[in-house]
């Protein structure tokens, strides 16, 4: 063990963190995030890199970016139950979403599955900022089924050659490098010869286009790749065995969409804009109101169960998909009616100026595609019947 003495501080700290109950970690890291958030809270959108970069920076130097990574590699080593608190507790404070995809998925990824070299390489500089992702999965065609994936690599010595397109790529126009599965065997069953590499952006034929989306926003990307060329070296996981590599994010993916956070939020905002339009003296109102609050504490209820269980086993089971489903679904009923109660001011997309936490049309719209990513509602629905149920396919 090296004896650096930021090295020990981190260590030292890492452990202090683990030995807290989880109320007590959970005081310590609100009273740090309200003597440290320096950036503006509740942004309409999510900010650049370079705008978030101090919180990003913070974060990290405190030990909160990346709390599930082991420490040896730079990482706290908490527990989930306290990596999900620390969302909370930003989330409770308002501050700004930033890319972690990094942290969240490519960086599980290499300690799992990437060799010394890879770890060594990217795992520090996820956590300086130094290199920033986005995903490359989905594909004209290739969504929901994301097993139908065509763009391809081909072998060529010790590269390989990529050609194809991805759609949906978030902050693909913000970020430095890509993880990506492709096509590298098209003679076997669709959900073989898939394997994922690493690409940084600025490799000679990769192309980037912003996709403007109904909030005025350009973080979703079109990414297209012409003869793009890969280091053998690139490859994380075994060769065509990128569908085992990619499955092992899920379950992780989504226990964060999950989060109670999103609708907690938007029956927050609720409660403020009826207050606003005096919409308490109306009863159906206050009924439809309570009716979400059951529905948030049952939420609140499975999220904890599903944590327990994933804590218990170390596993993420197949019934993890109710999480992301339920959590989604409700999200997109408490802002319908925010829609409905909110009158003429439904339209806005600016915050009202006697209240500026409430922009209705632009909340209503960043719930729309929430039951489509990370796989869709009717994606989750089809793997709690066949995985957990044990219906026929």
């Amino acid at each position: 063990m090296t004896t650096d003495p930021m090295t020990t501080e981190h260590i030292a700290r890492a452990a202090a963190d683990a030995a807290l109950t989880d109320e007590e970690f959970r005081l310590v890291v609100r009273d740090w995030i309200a003597e440290t958030y320096m950036l503006e809270r509740n942004l309409r959108i999510r900010p650049s890199f370079d705008y978030a970069r101090p919180w990003y920076n913070a974060l990290s130097a405190r030990g909160f970016l990346a709390p599930g990574w082991p420490v040896e590699h730079g990482g706290s080593g908490l527990s989930i139950m306290k990596q999900v608190i620390i969302v909370e507790e930003q989330e409770r404070f308002g501050c700004c979403r930033m890319n972690e995809m990094g942290v969240v998925m490519v960086g599980p990824l290499l300690i799992r599955y990437g060799t010394p070299e890879q770890q060594q390489f990217f795992l520090p500089k996820i956590l300086s900022g130094e290199i920033r992702w986005c995903q490359g999965y989905s594909e004209p065609g290739a969504g929901s089924d994301l097993a139908s994936l065509r763009t391809e690599a081909v072998r060529d010595g010790d590269e390989w050659v990529v050609n194809g397109q991805k759609i949906w790529t978030t902050r693909a126009n913000d970020a430095t490098w890509i993880f990506a599965l492709l096509r590298t065997d098209k003679t076997v069953a669709k959900h073989a010869g898939i394997s994922m590499f690493l690409m940084p952006m600025d490799s000679p034929g990769i192309t980037v286009k912003g996709i403007r989306d109904l909030t005025g926003g350009e973080e979703l990307c079109h990414t297209f790749f012409e003869n793009v060329r890969v280091p053998h070296a690139n490859l994380v996981g075994e060769l065509n065995k990128g569908w085992a590599v990619n499955s092992s994010l899920l379950g992780l993916e989504r226990v964060y969409v999950g989060l109670p956070k999103h609708s907690a939020h938007g029956l927050a905002r609720l409660h403020d804009l009826m207050t606003l339009t005096g919409a308490w003296d109306d009863e159906a109102a206050v009924d439809r109101f309570t009716q979400f609050q059951l529905d948030l504490e049952d939420h609140i209820a499975l999220y904890e169960a599903a944590l327990e269980q994933v804590v218990r086993t170390g596993e993420y089971p197949a019934n993890i998909s109710l999480l992301k489903l339920s959590q989604t679904e409700l999200y997109h009923r408490i802002t319908e009616a925010m829609m409905d109660m909110g009158g003429e001011i439904a339209g806005l997309f600016d915050p009202l100026v006697e209240h500026d936490n409430l922009f209705l049309s632009n909340q209503f719209l960043l719930a729309r595609p929430t039951t489509i990513y990370g796989g869709t509602s009717e994606v989750q629905r089809n793997i709690l019947a066949t995985r957990v149920l044990g219906l026929p396919k």
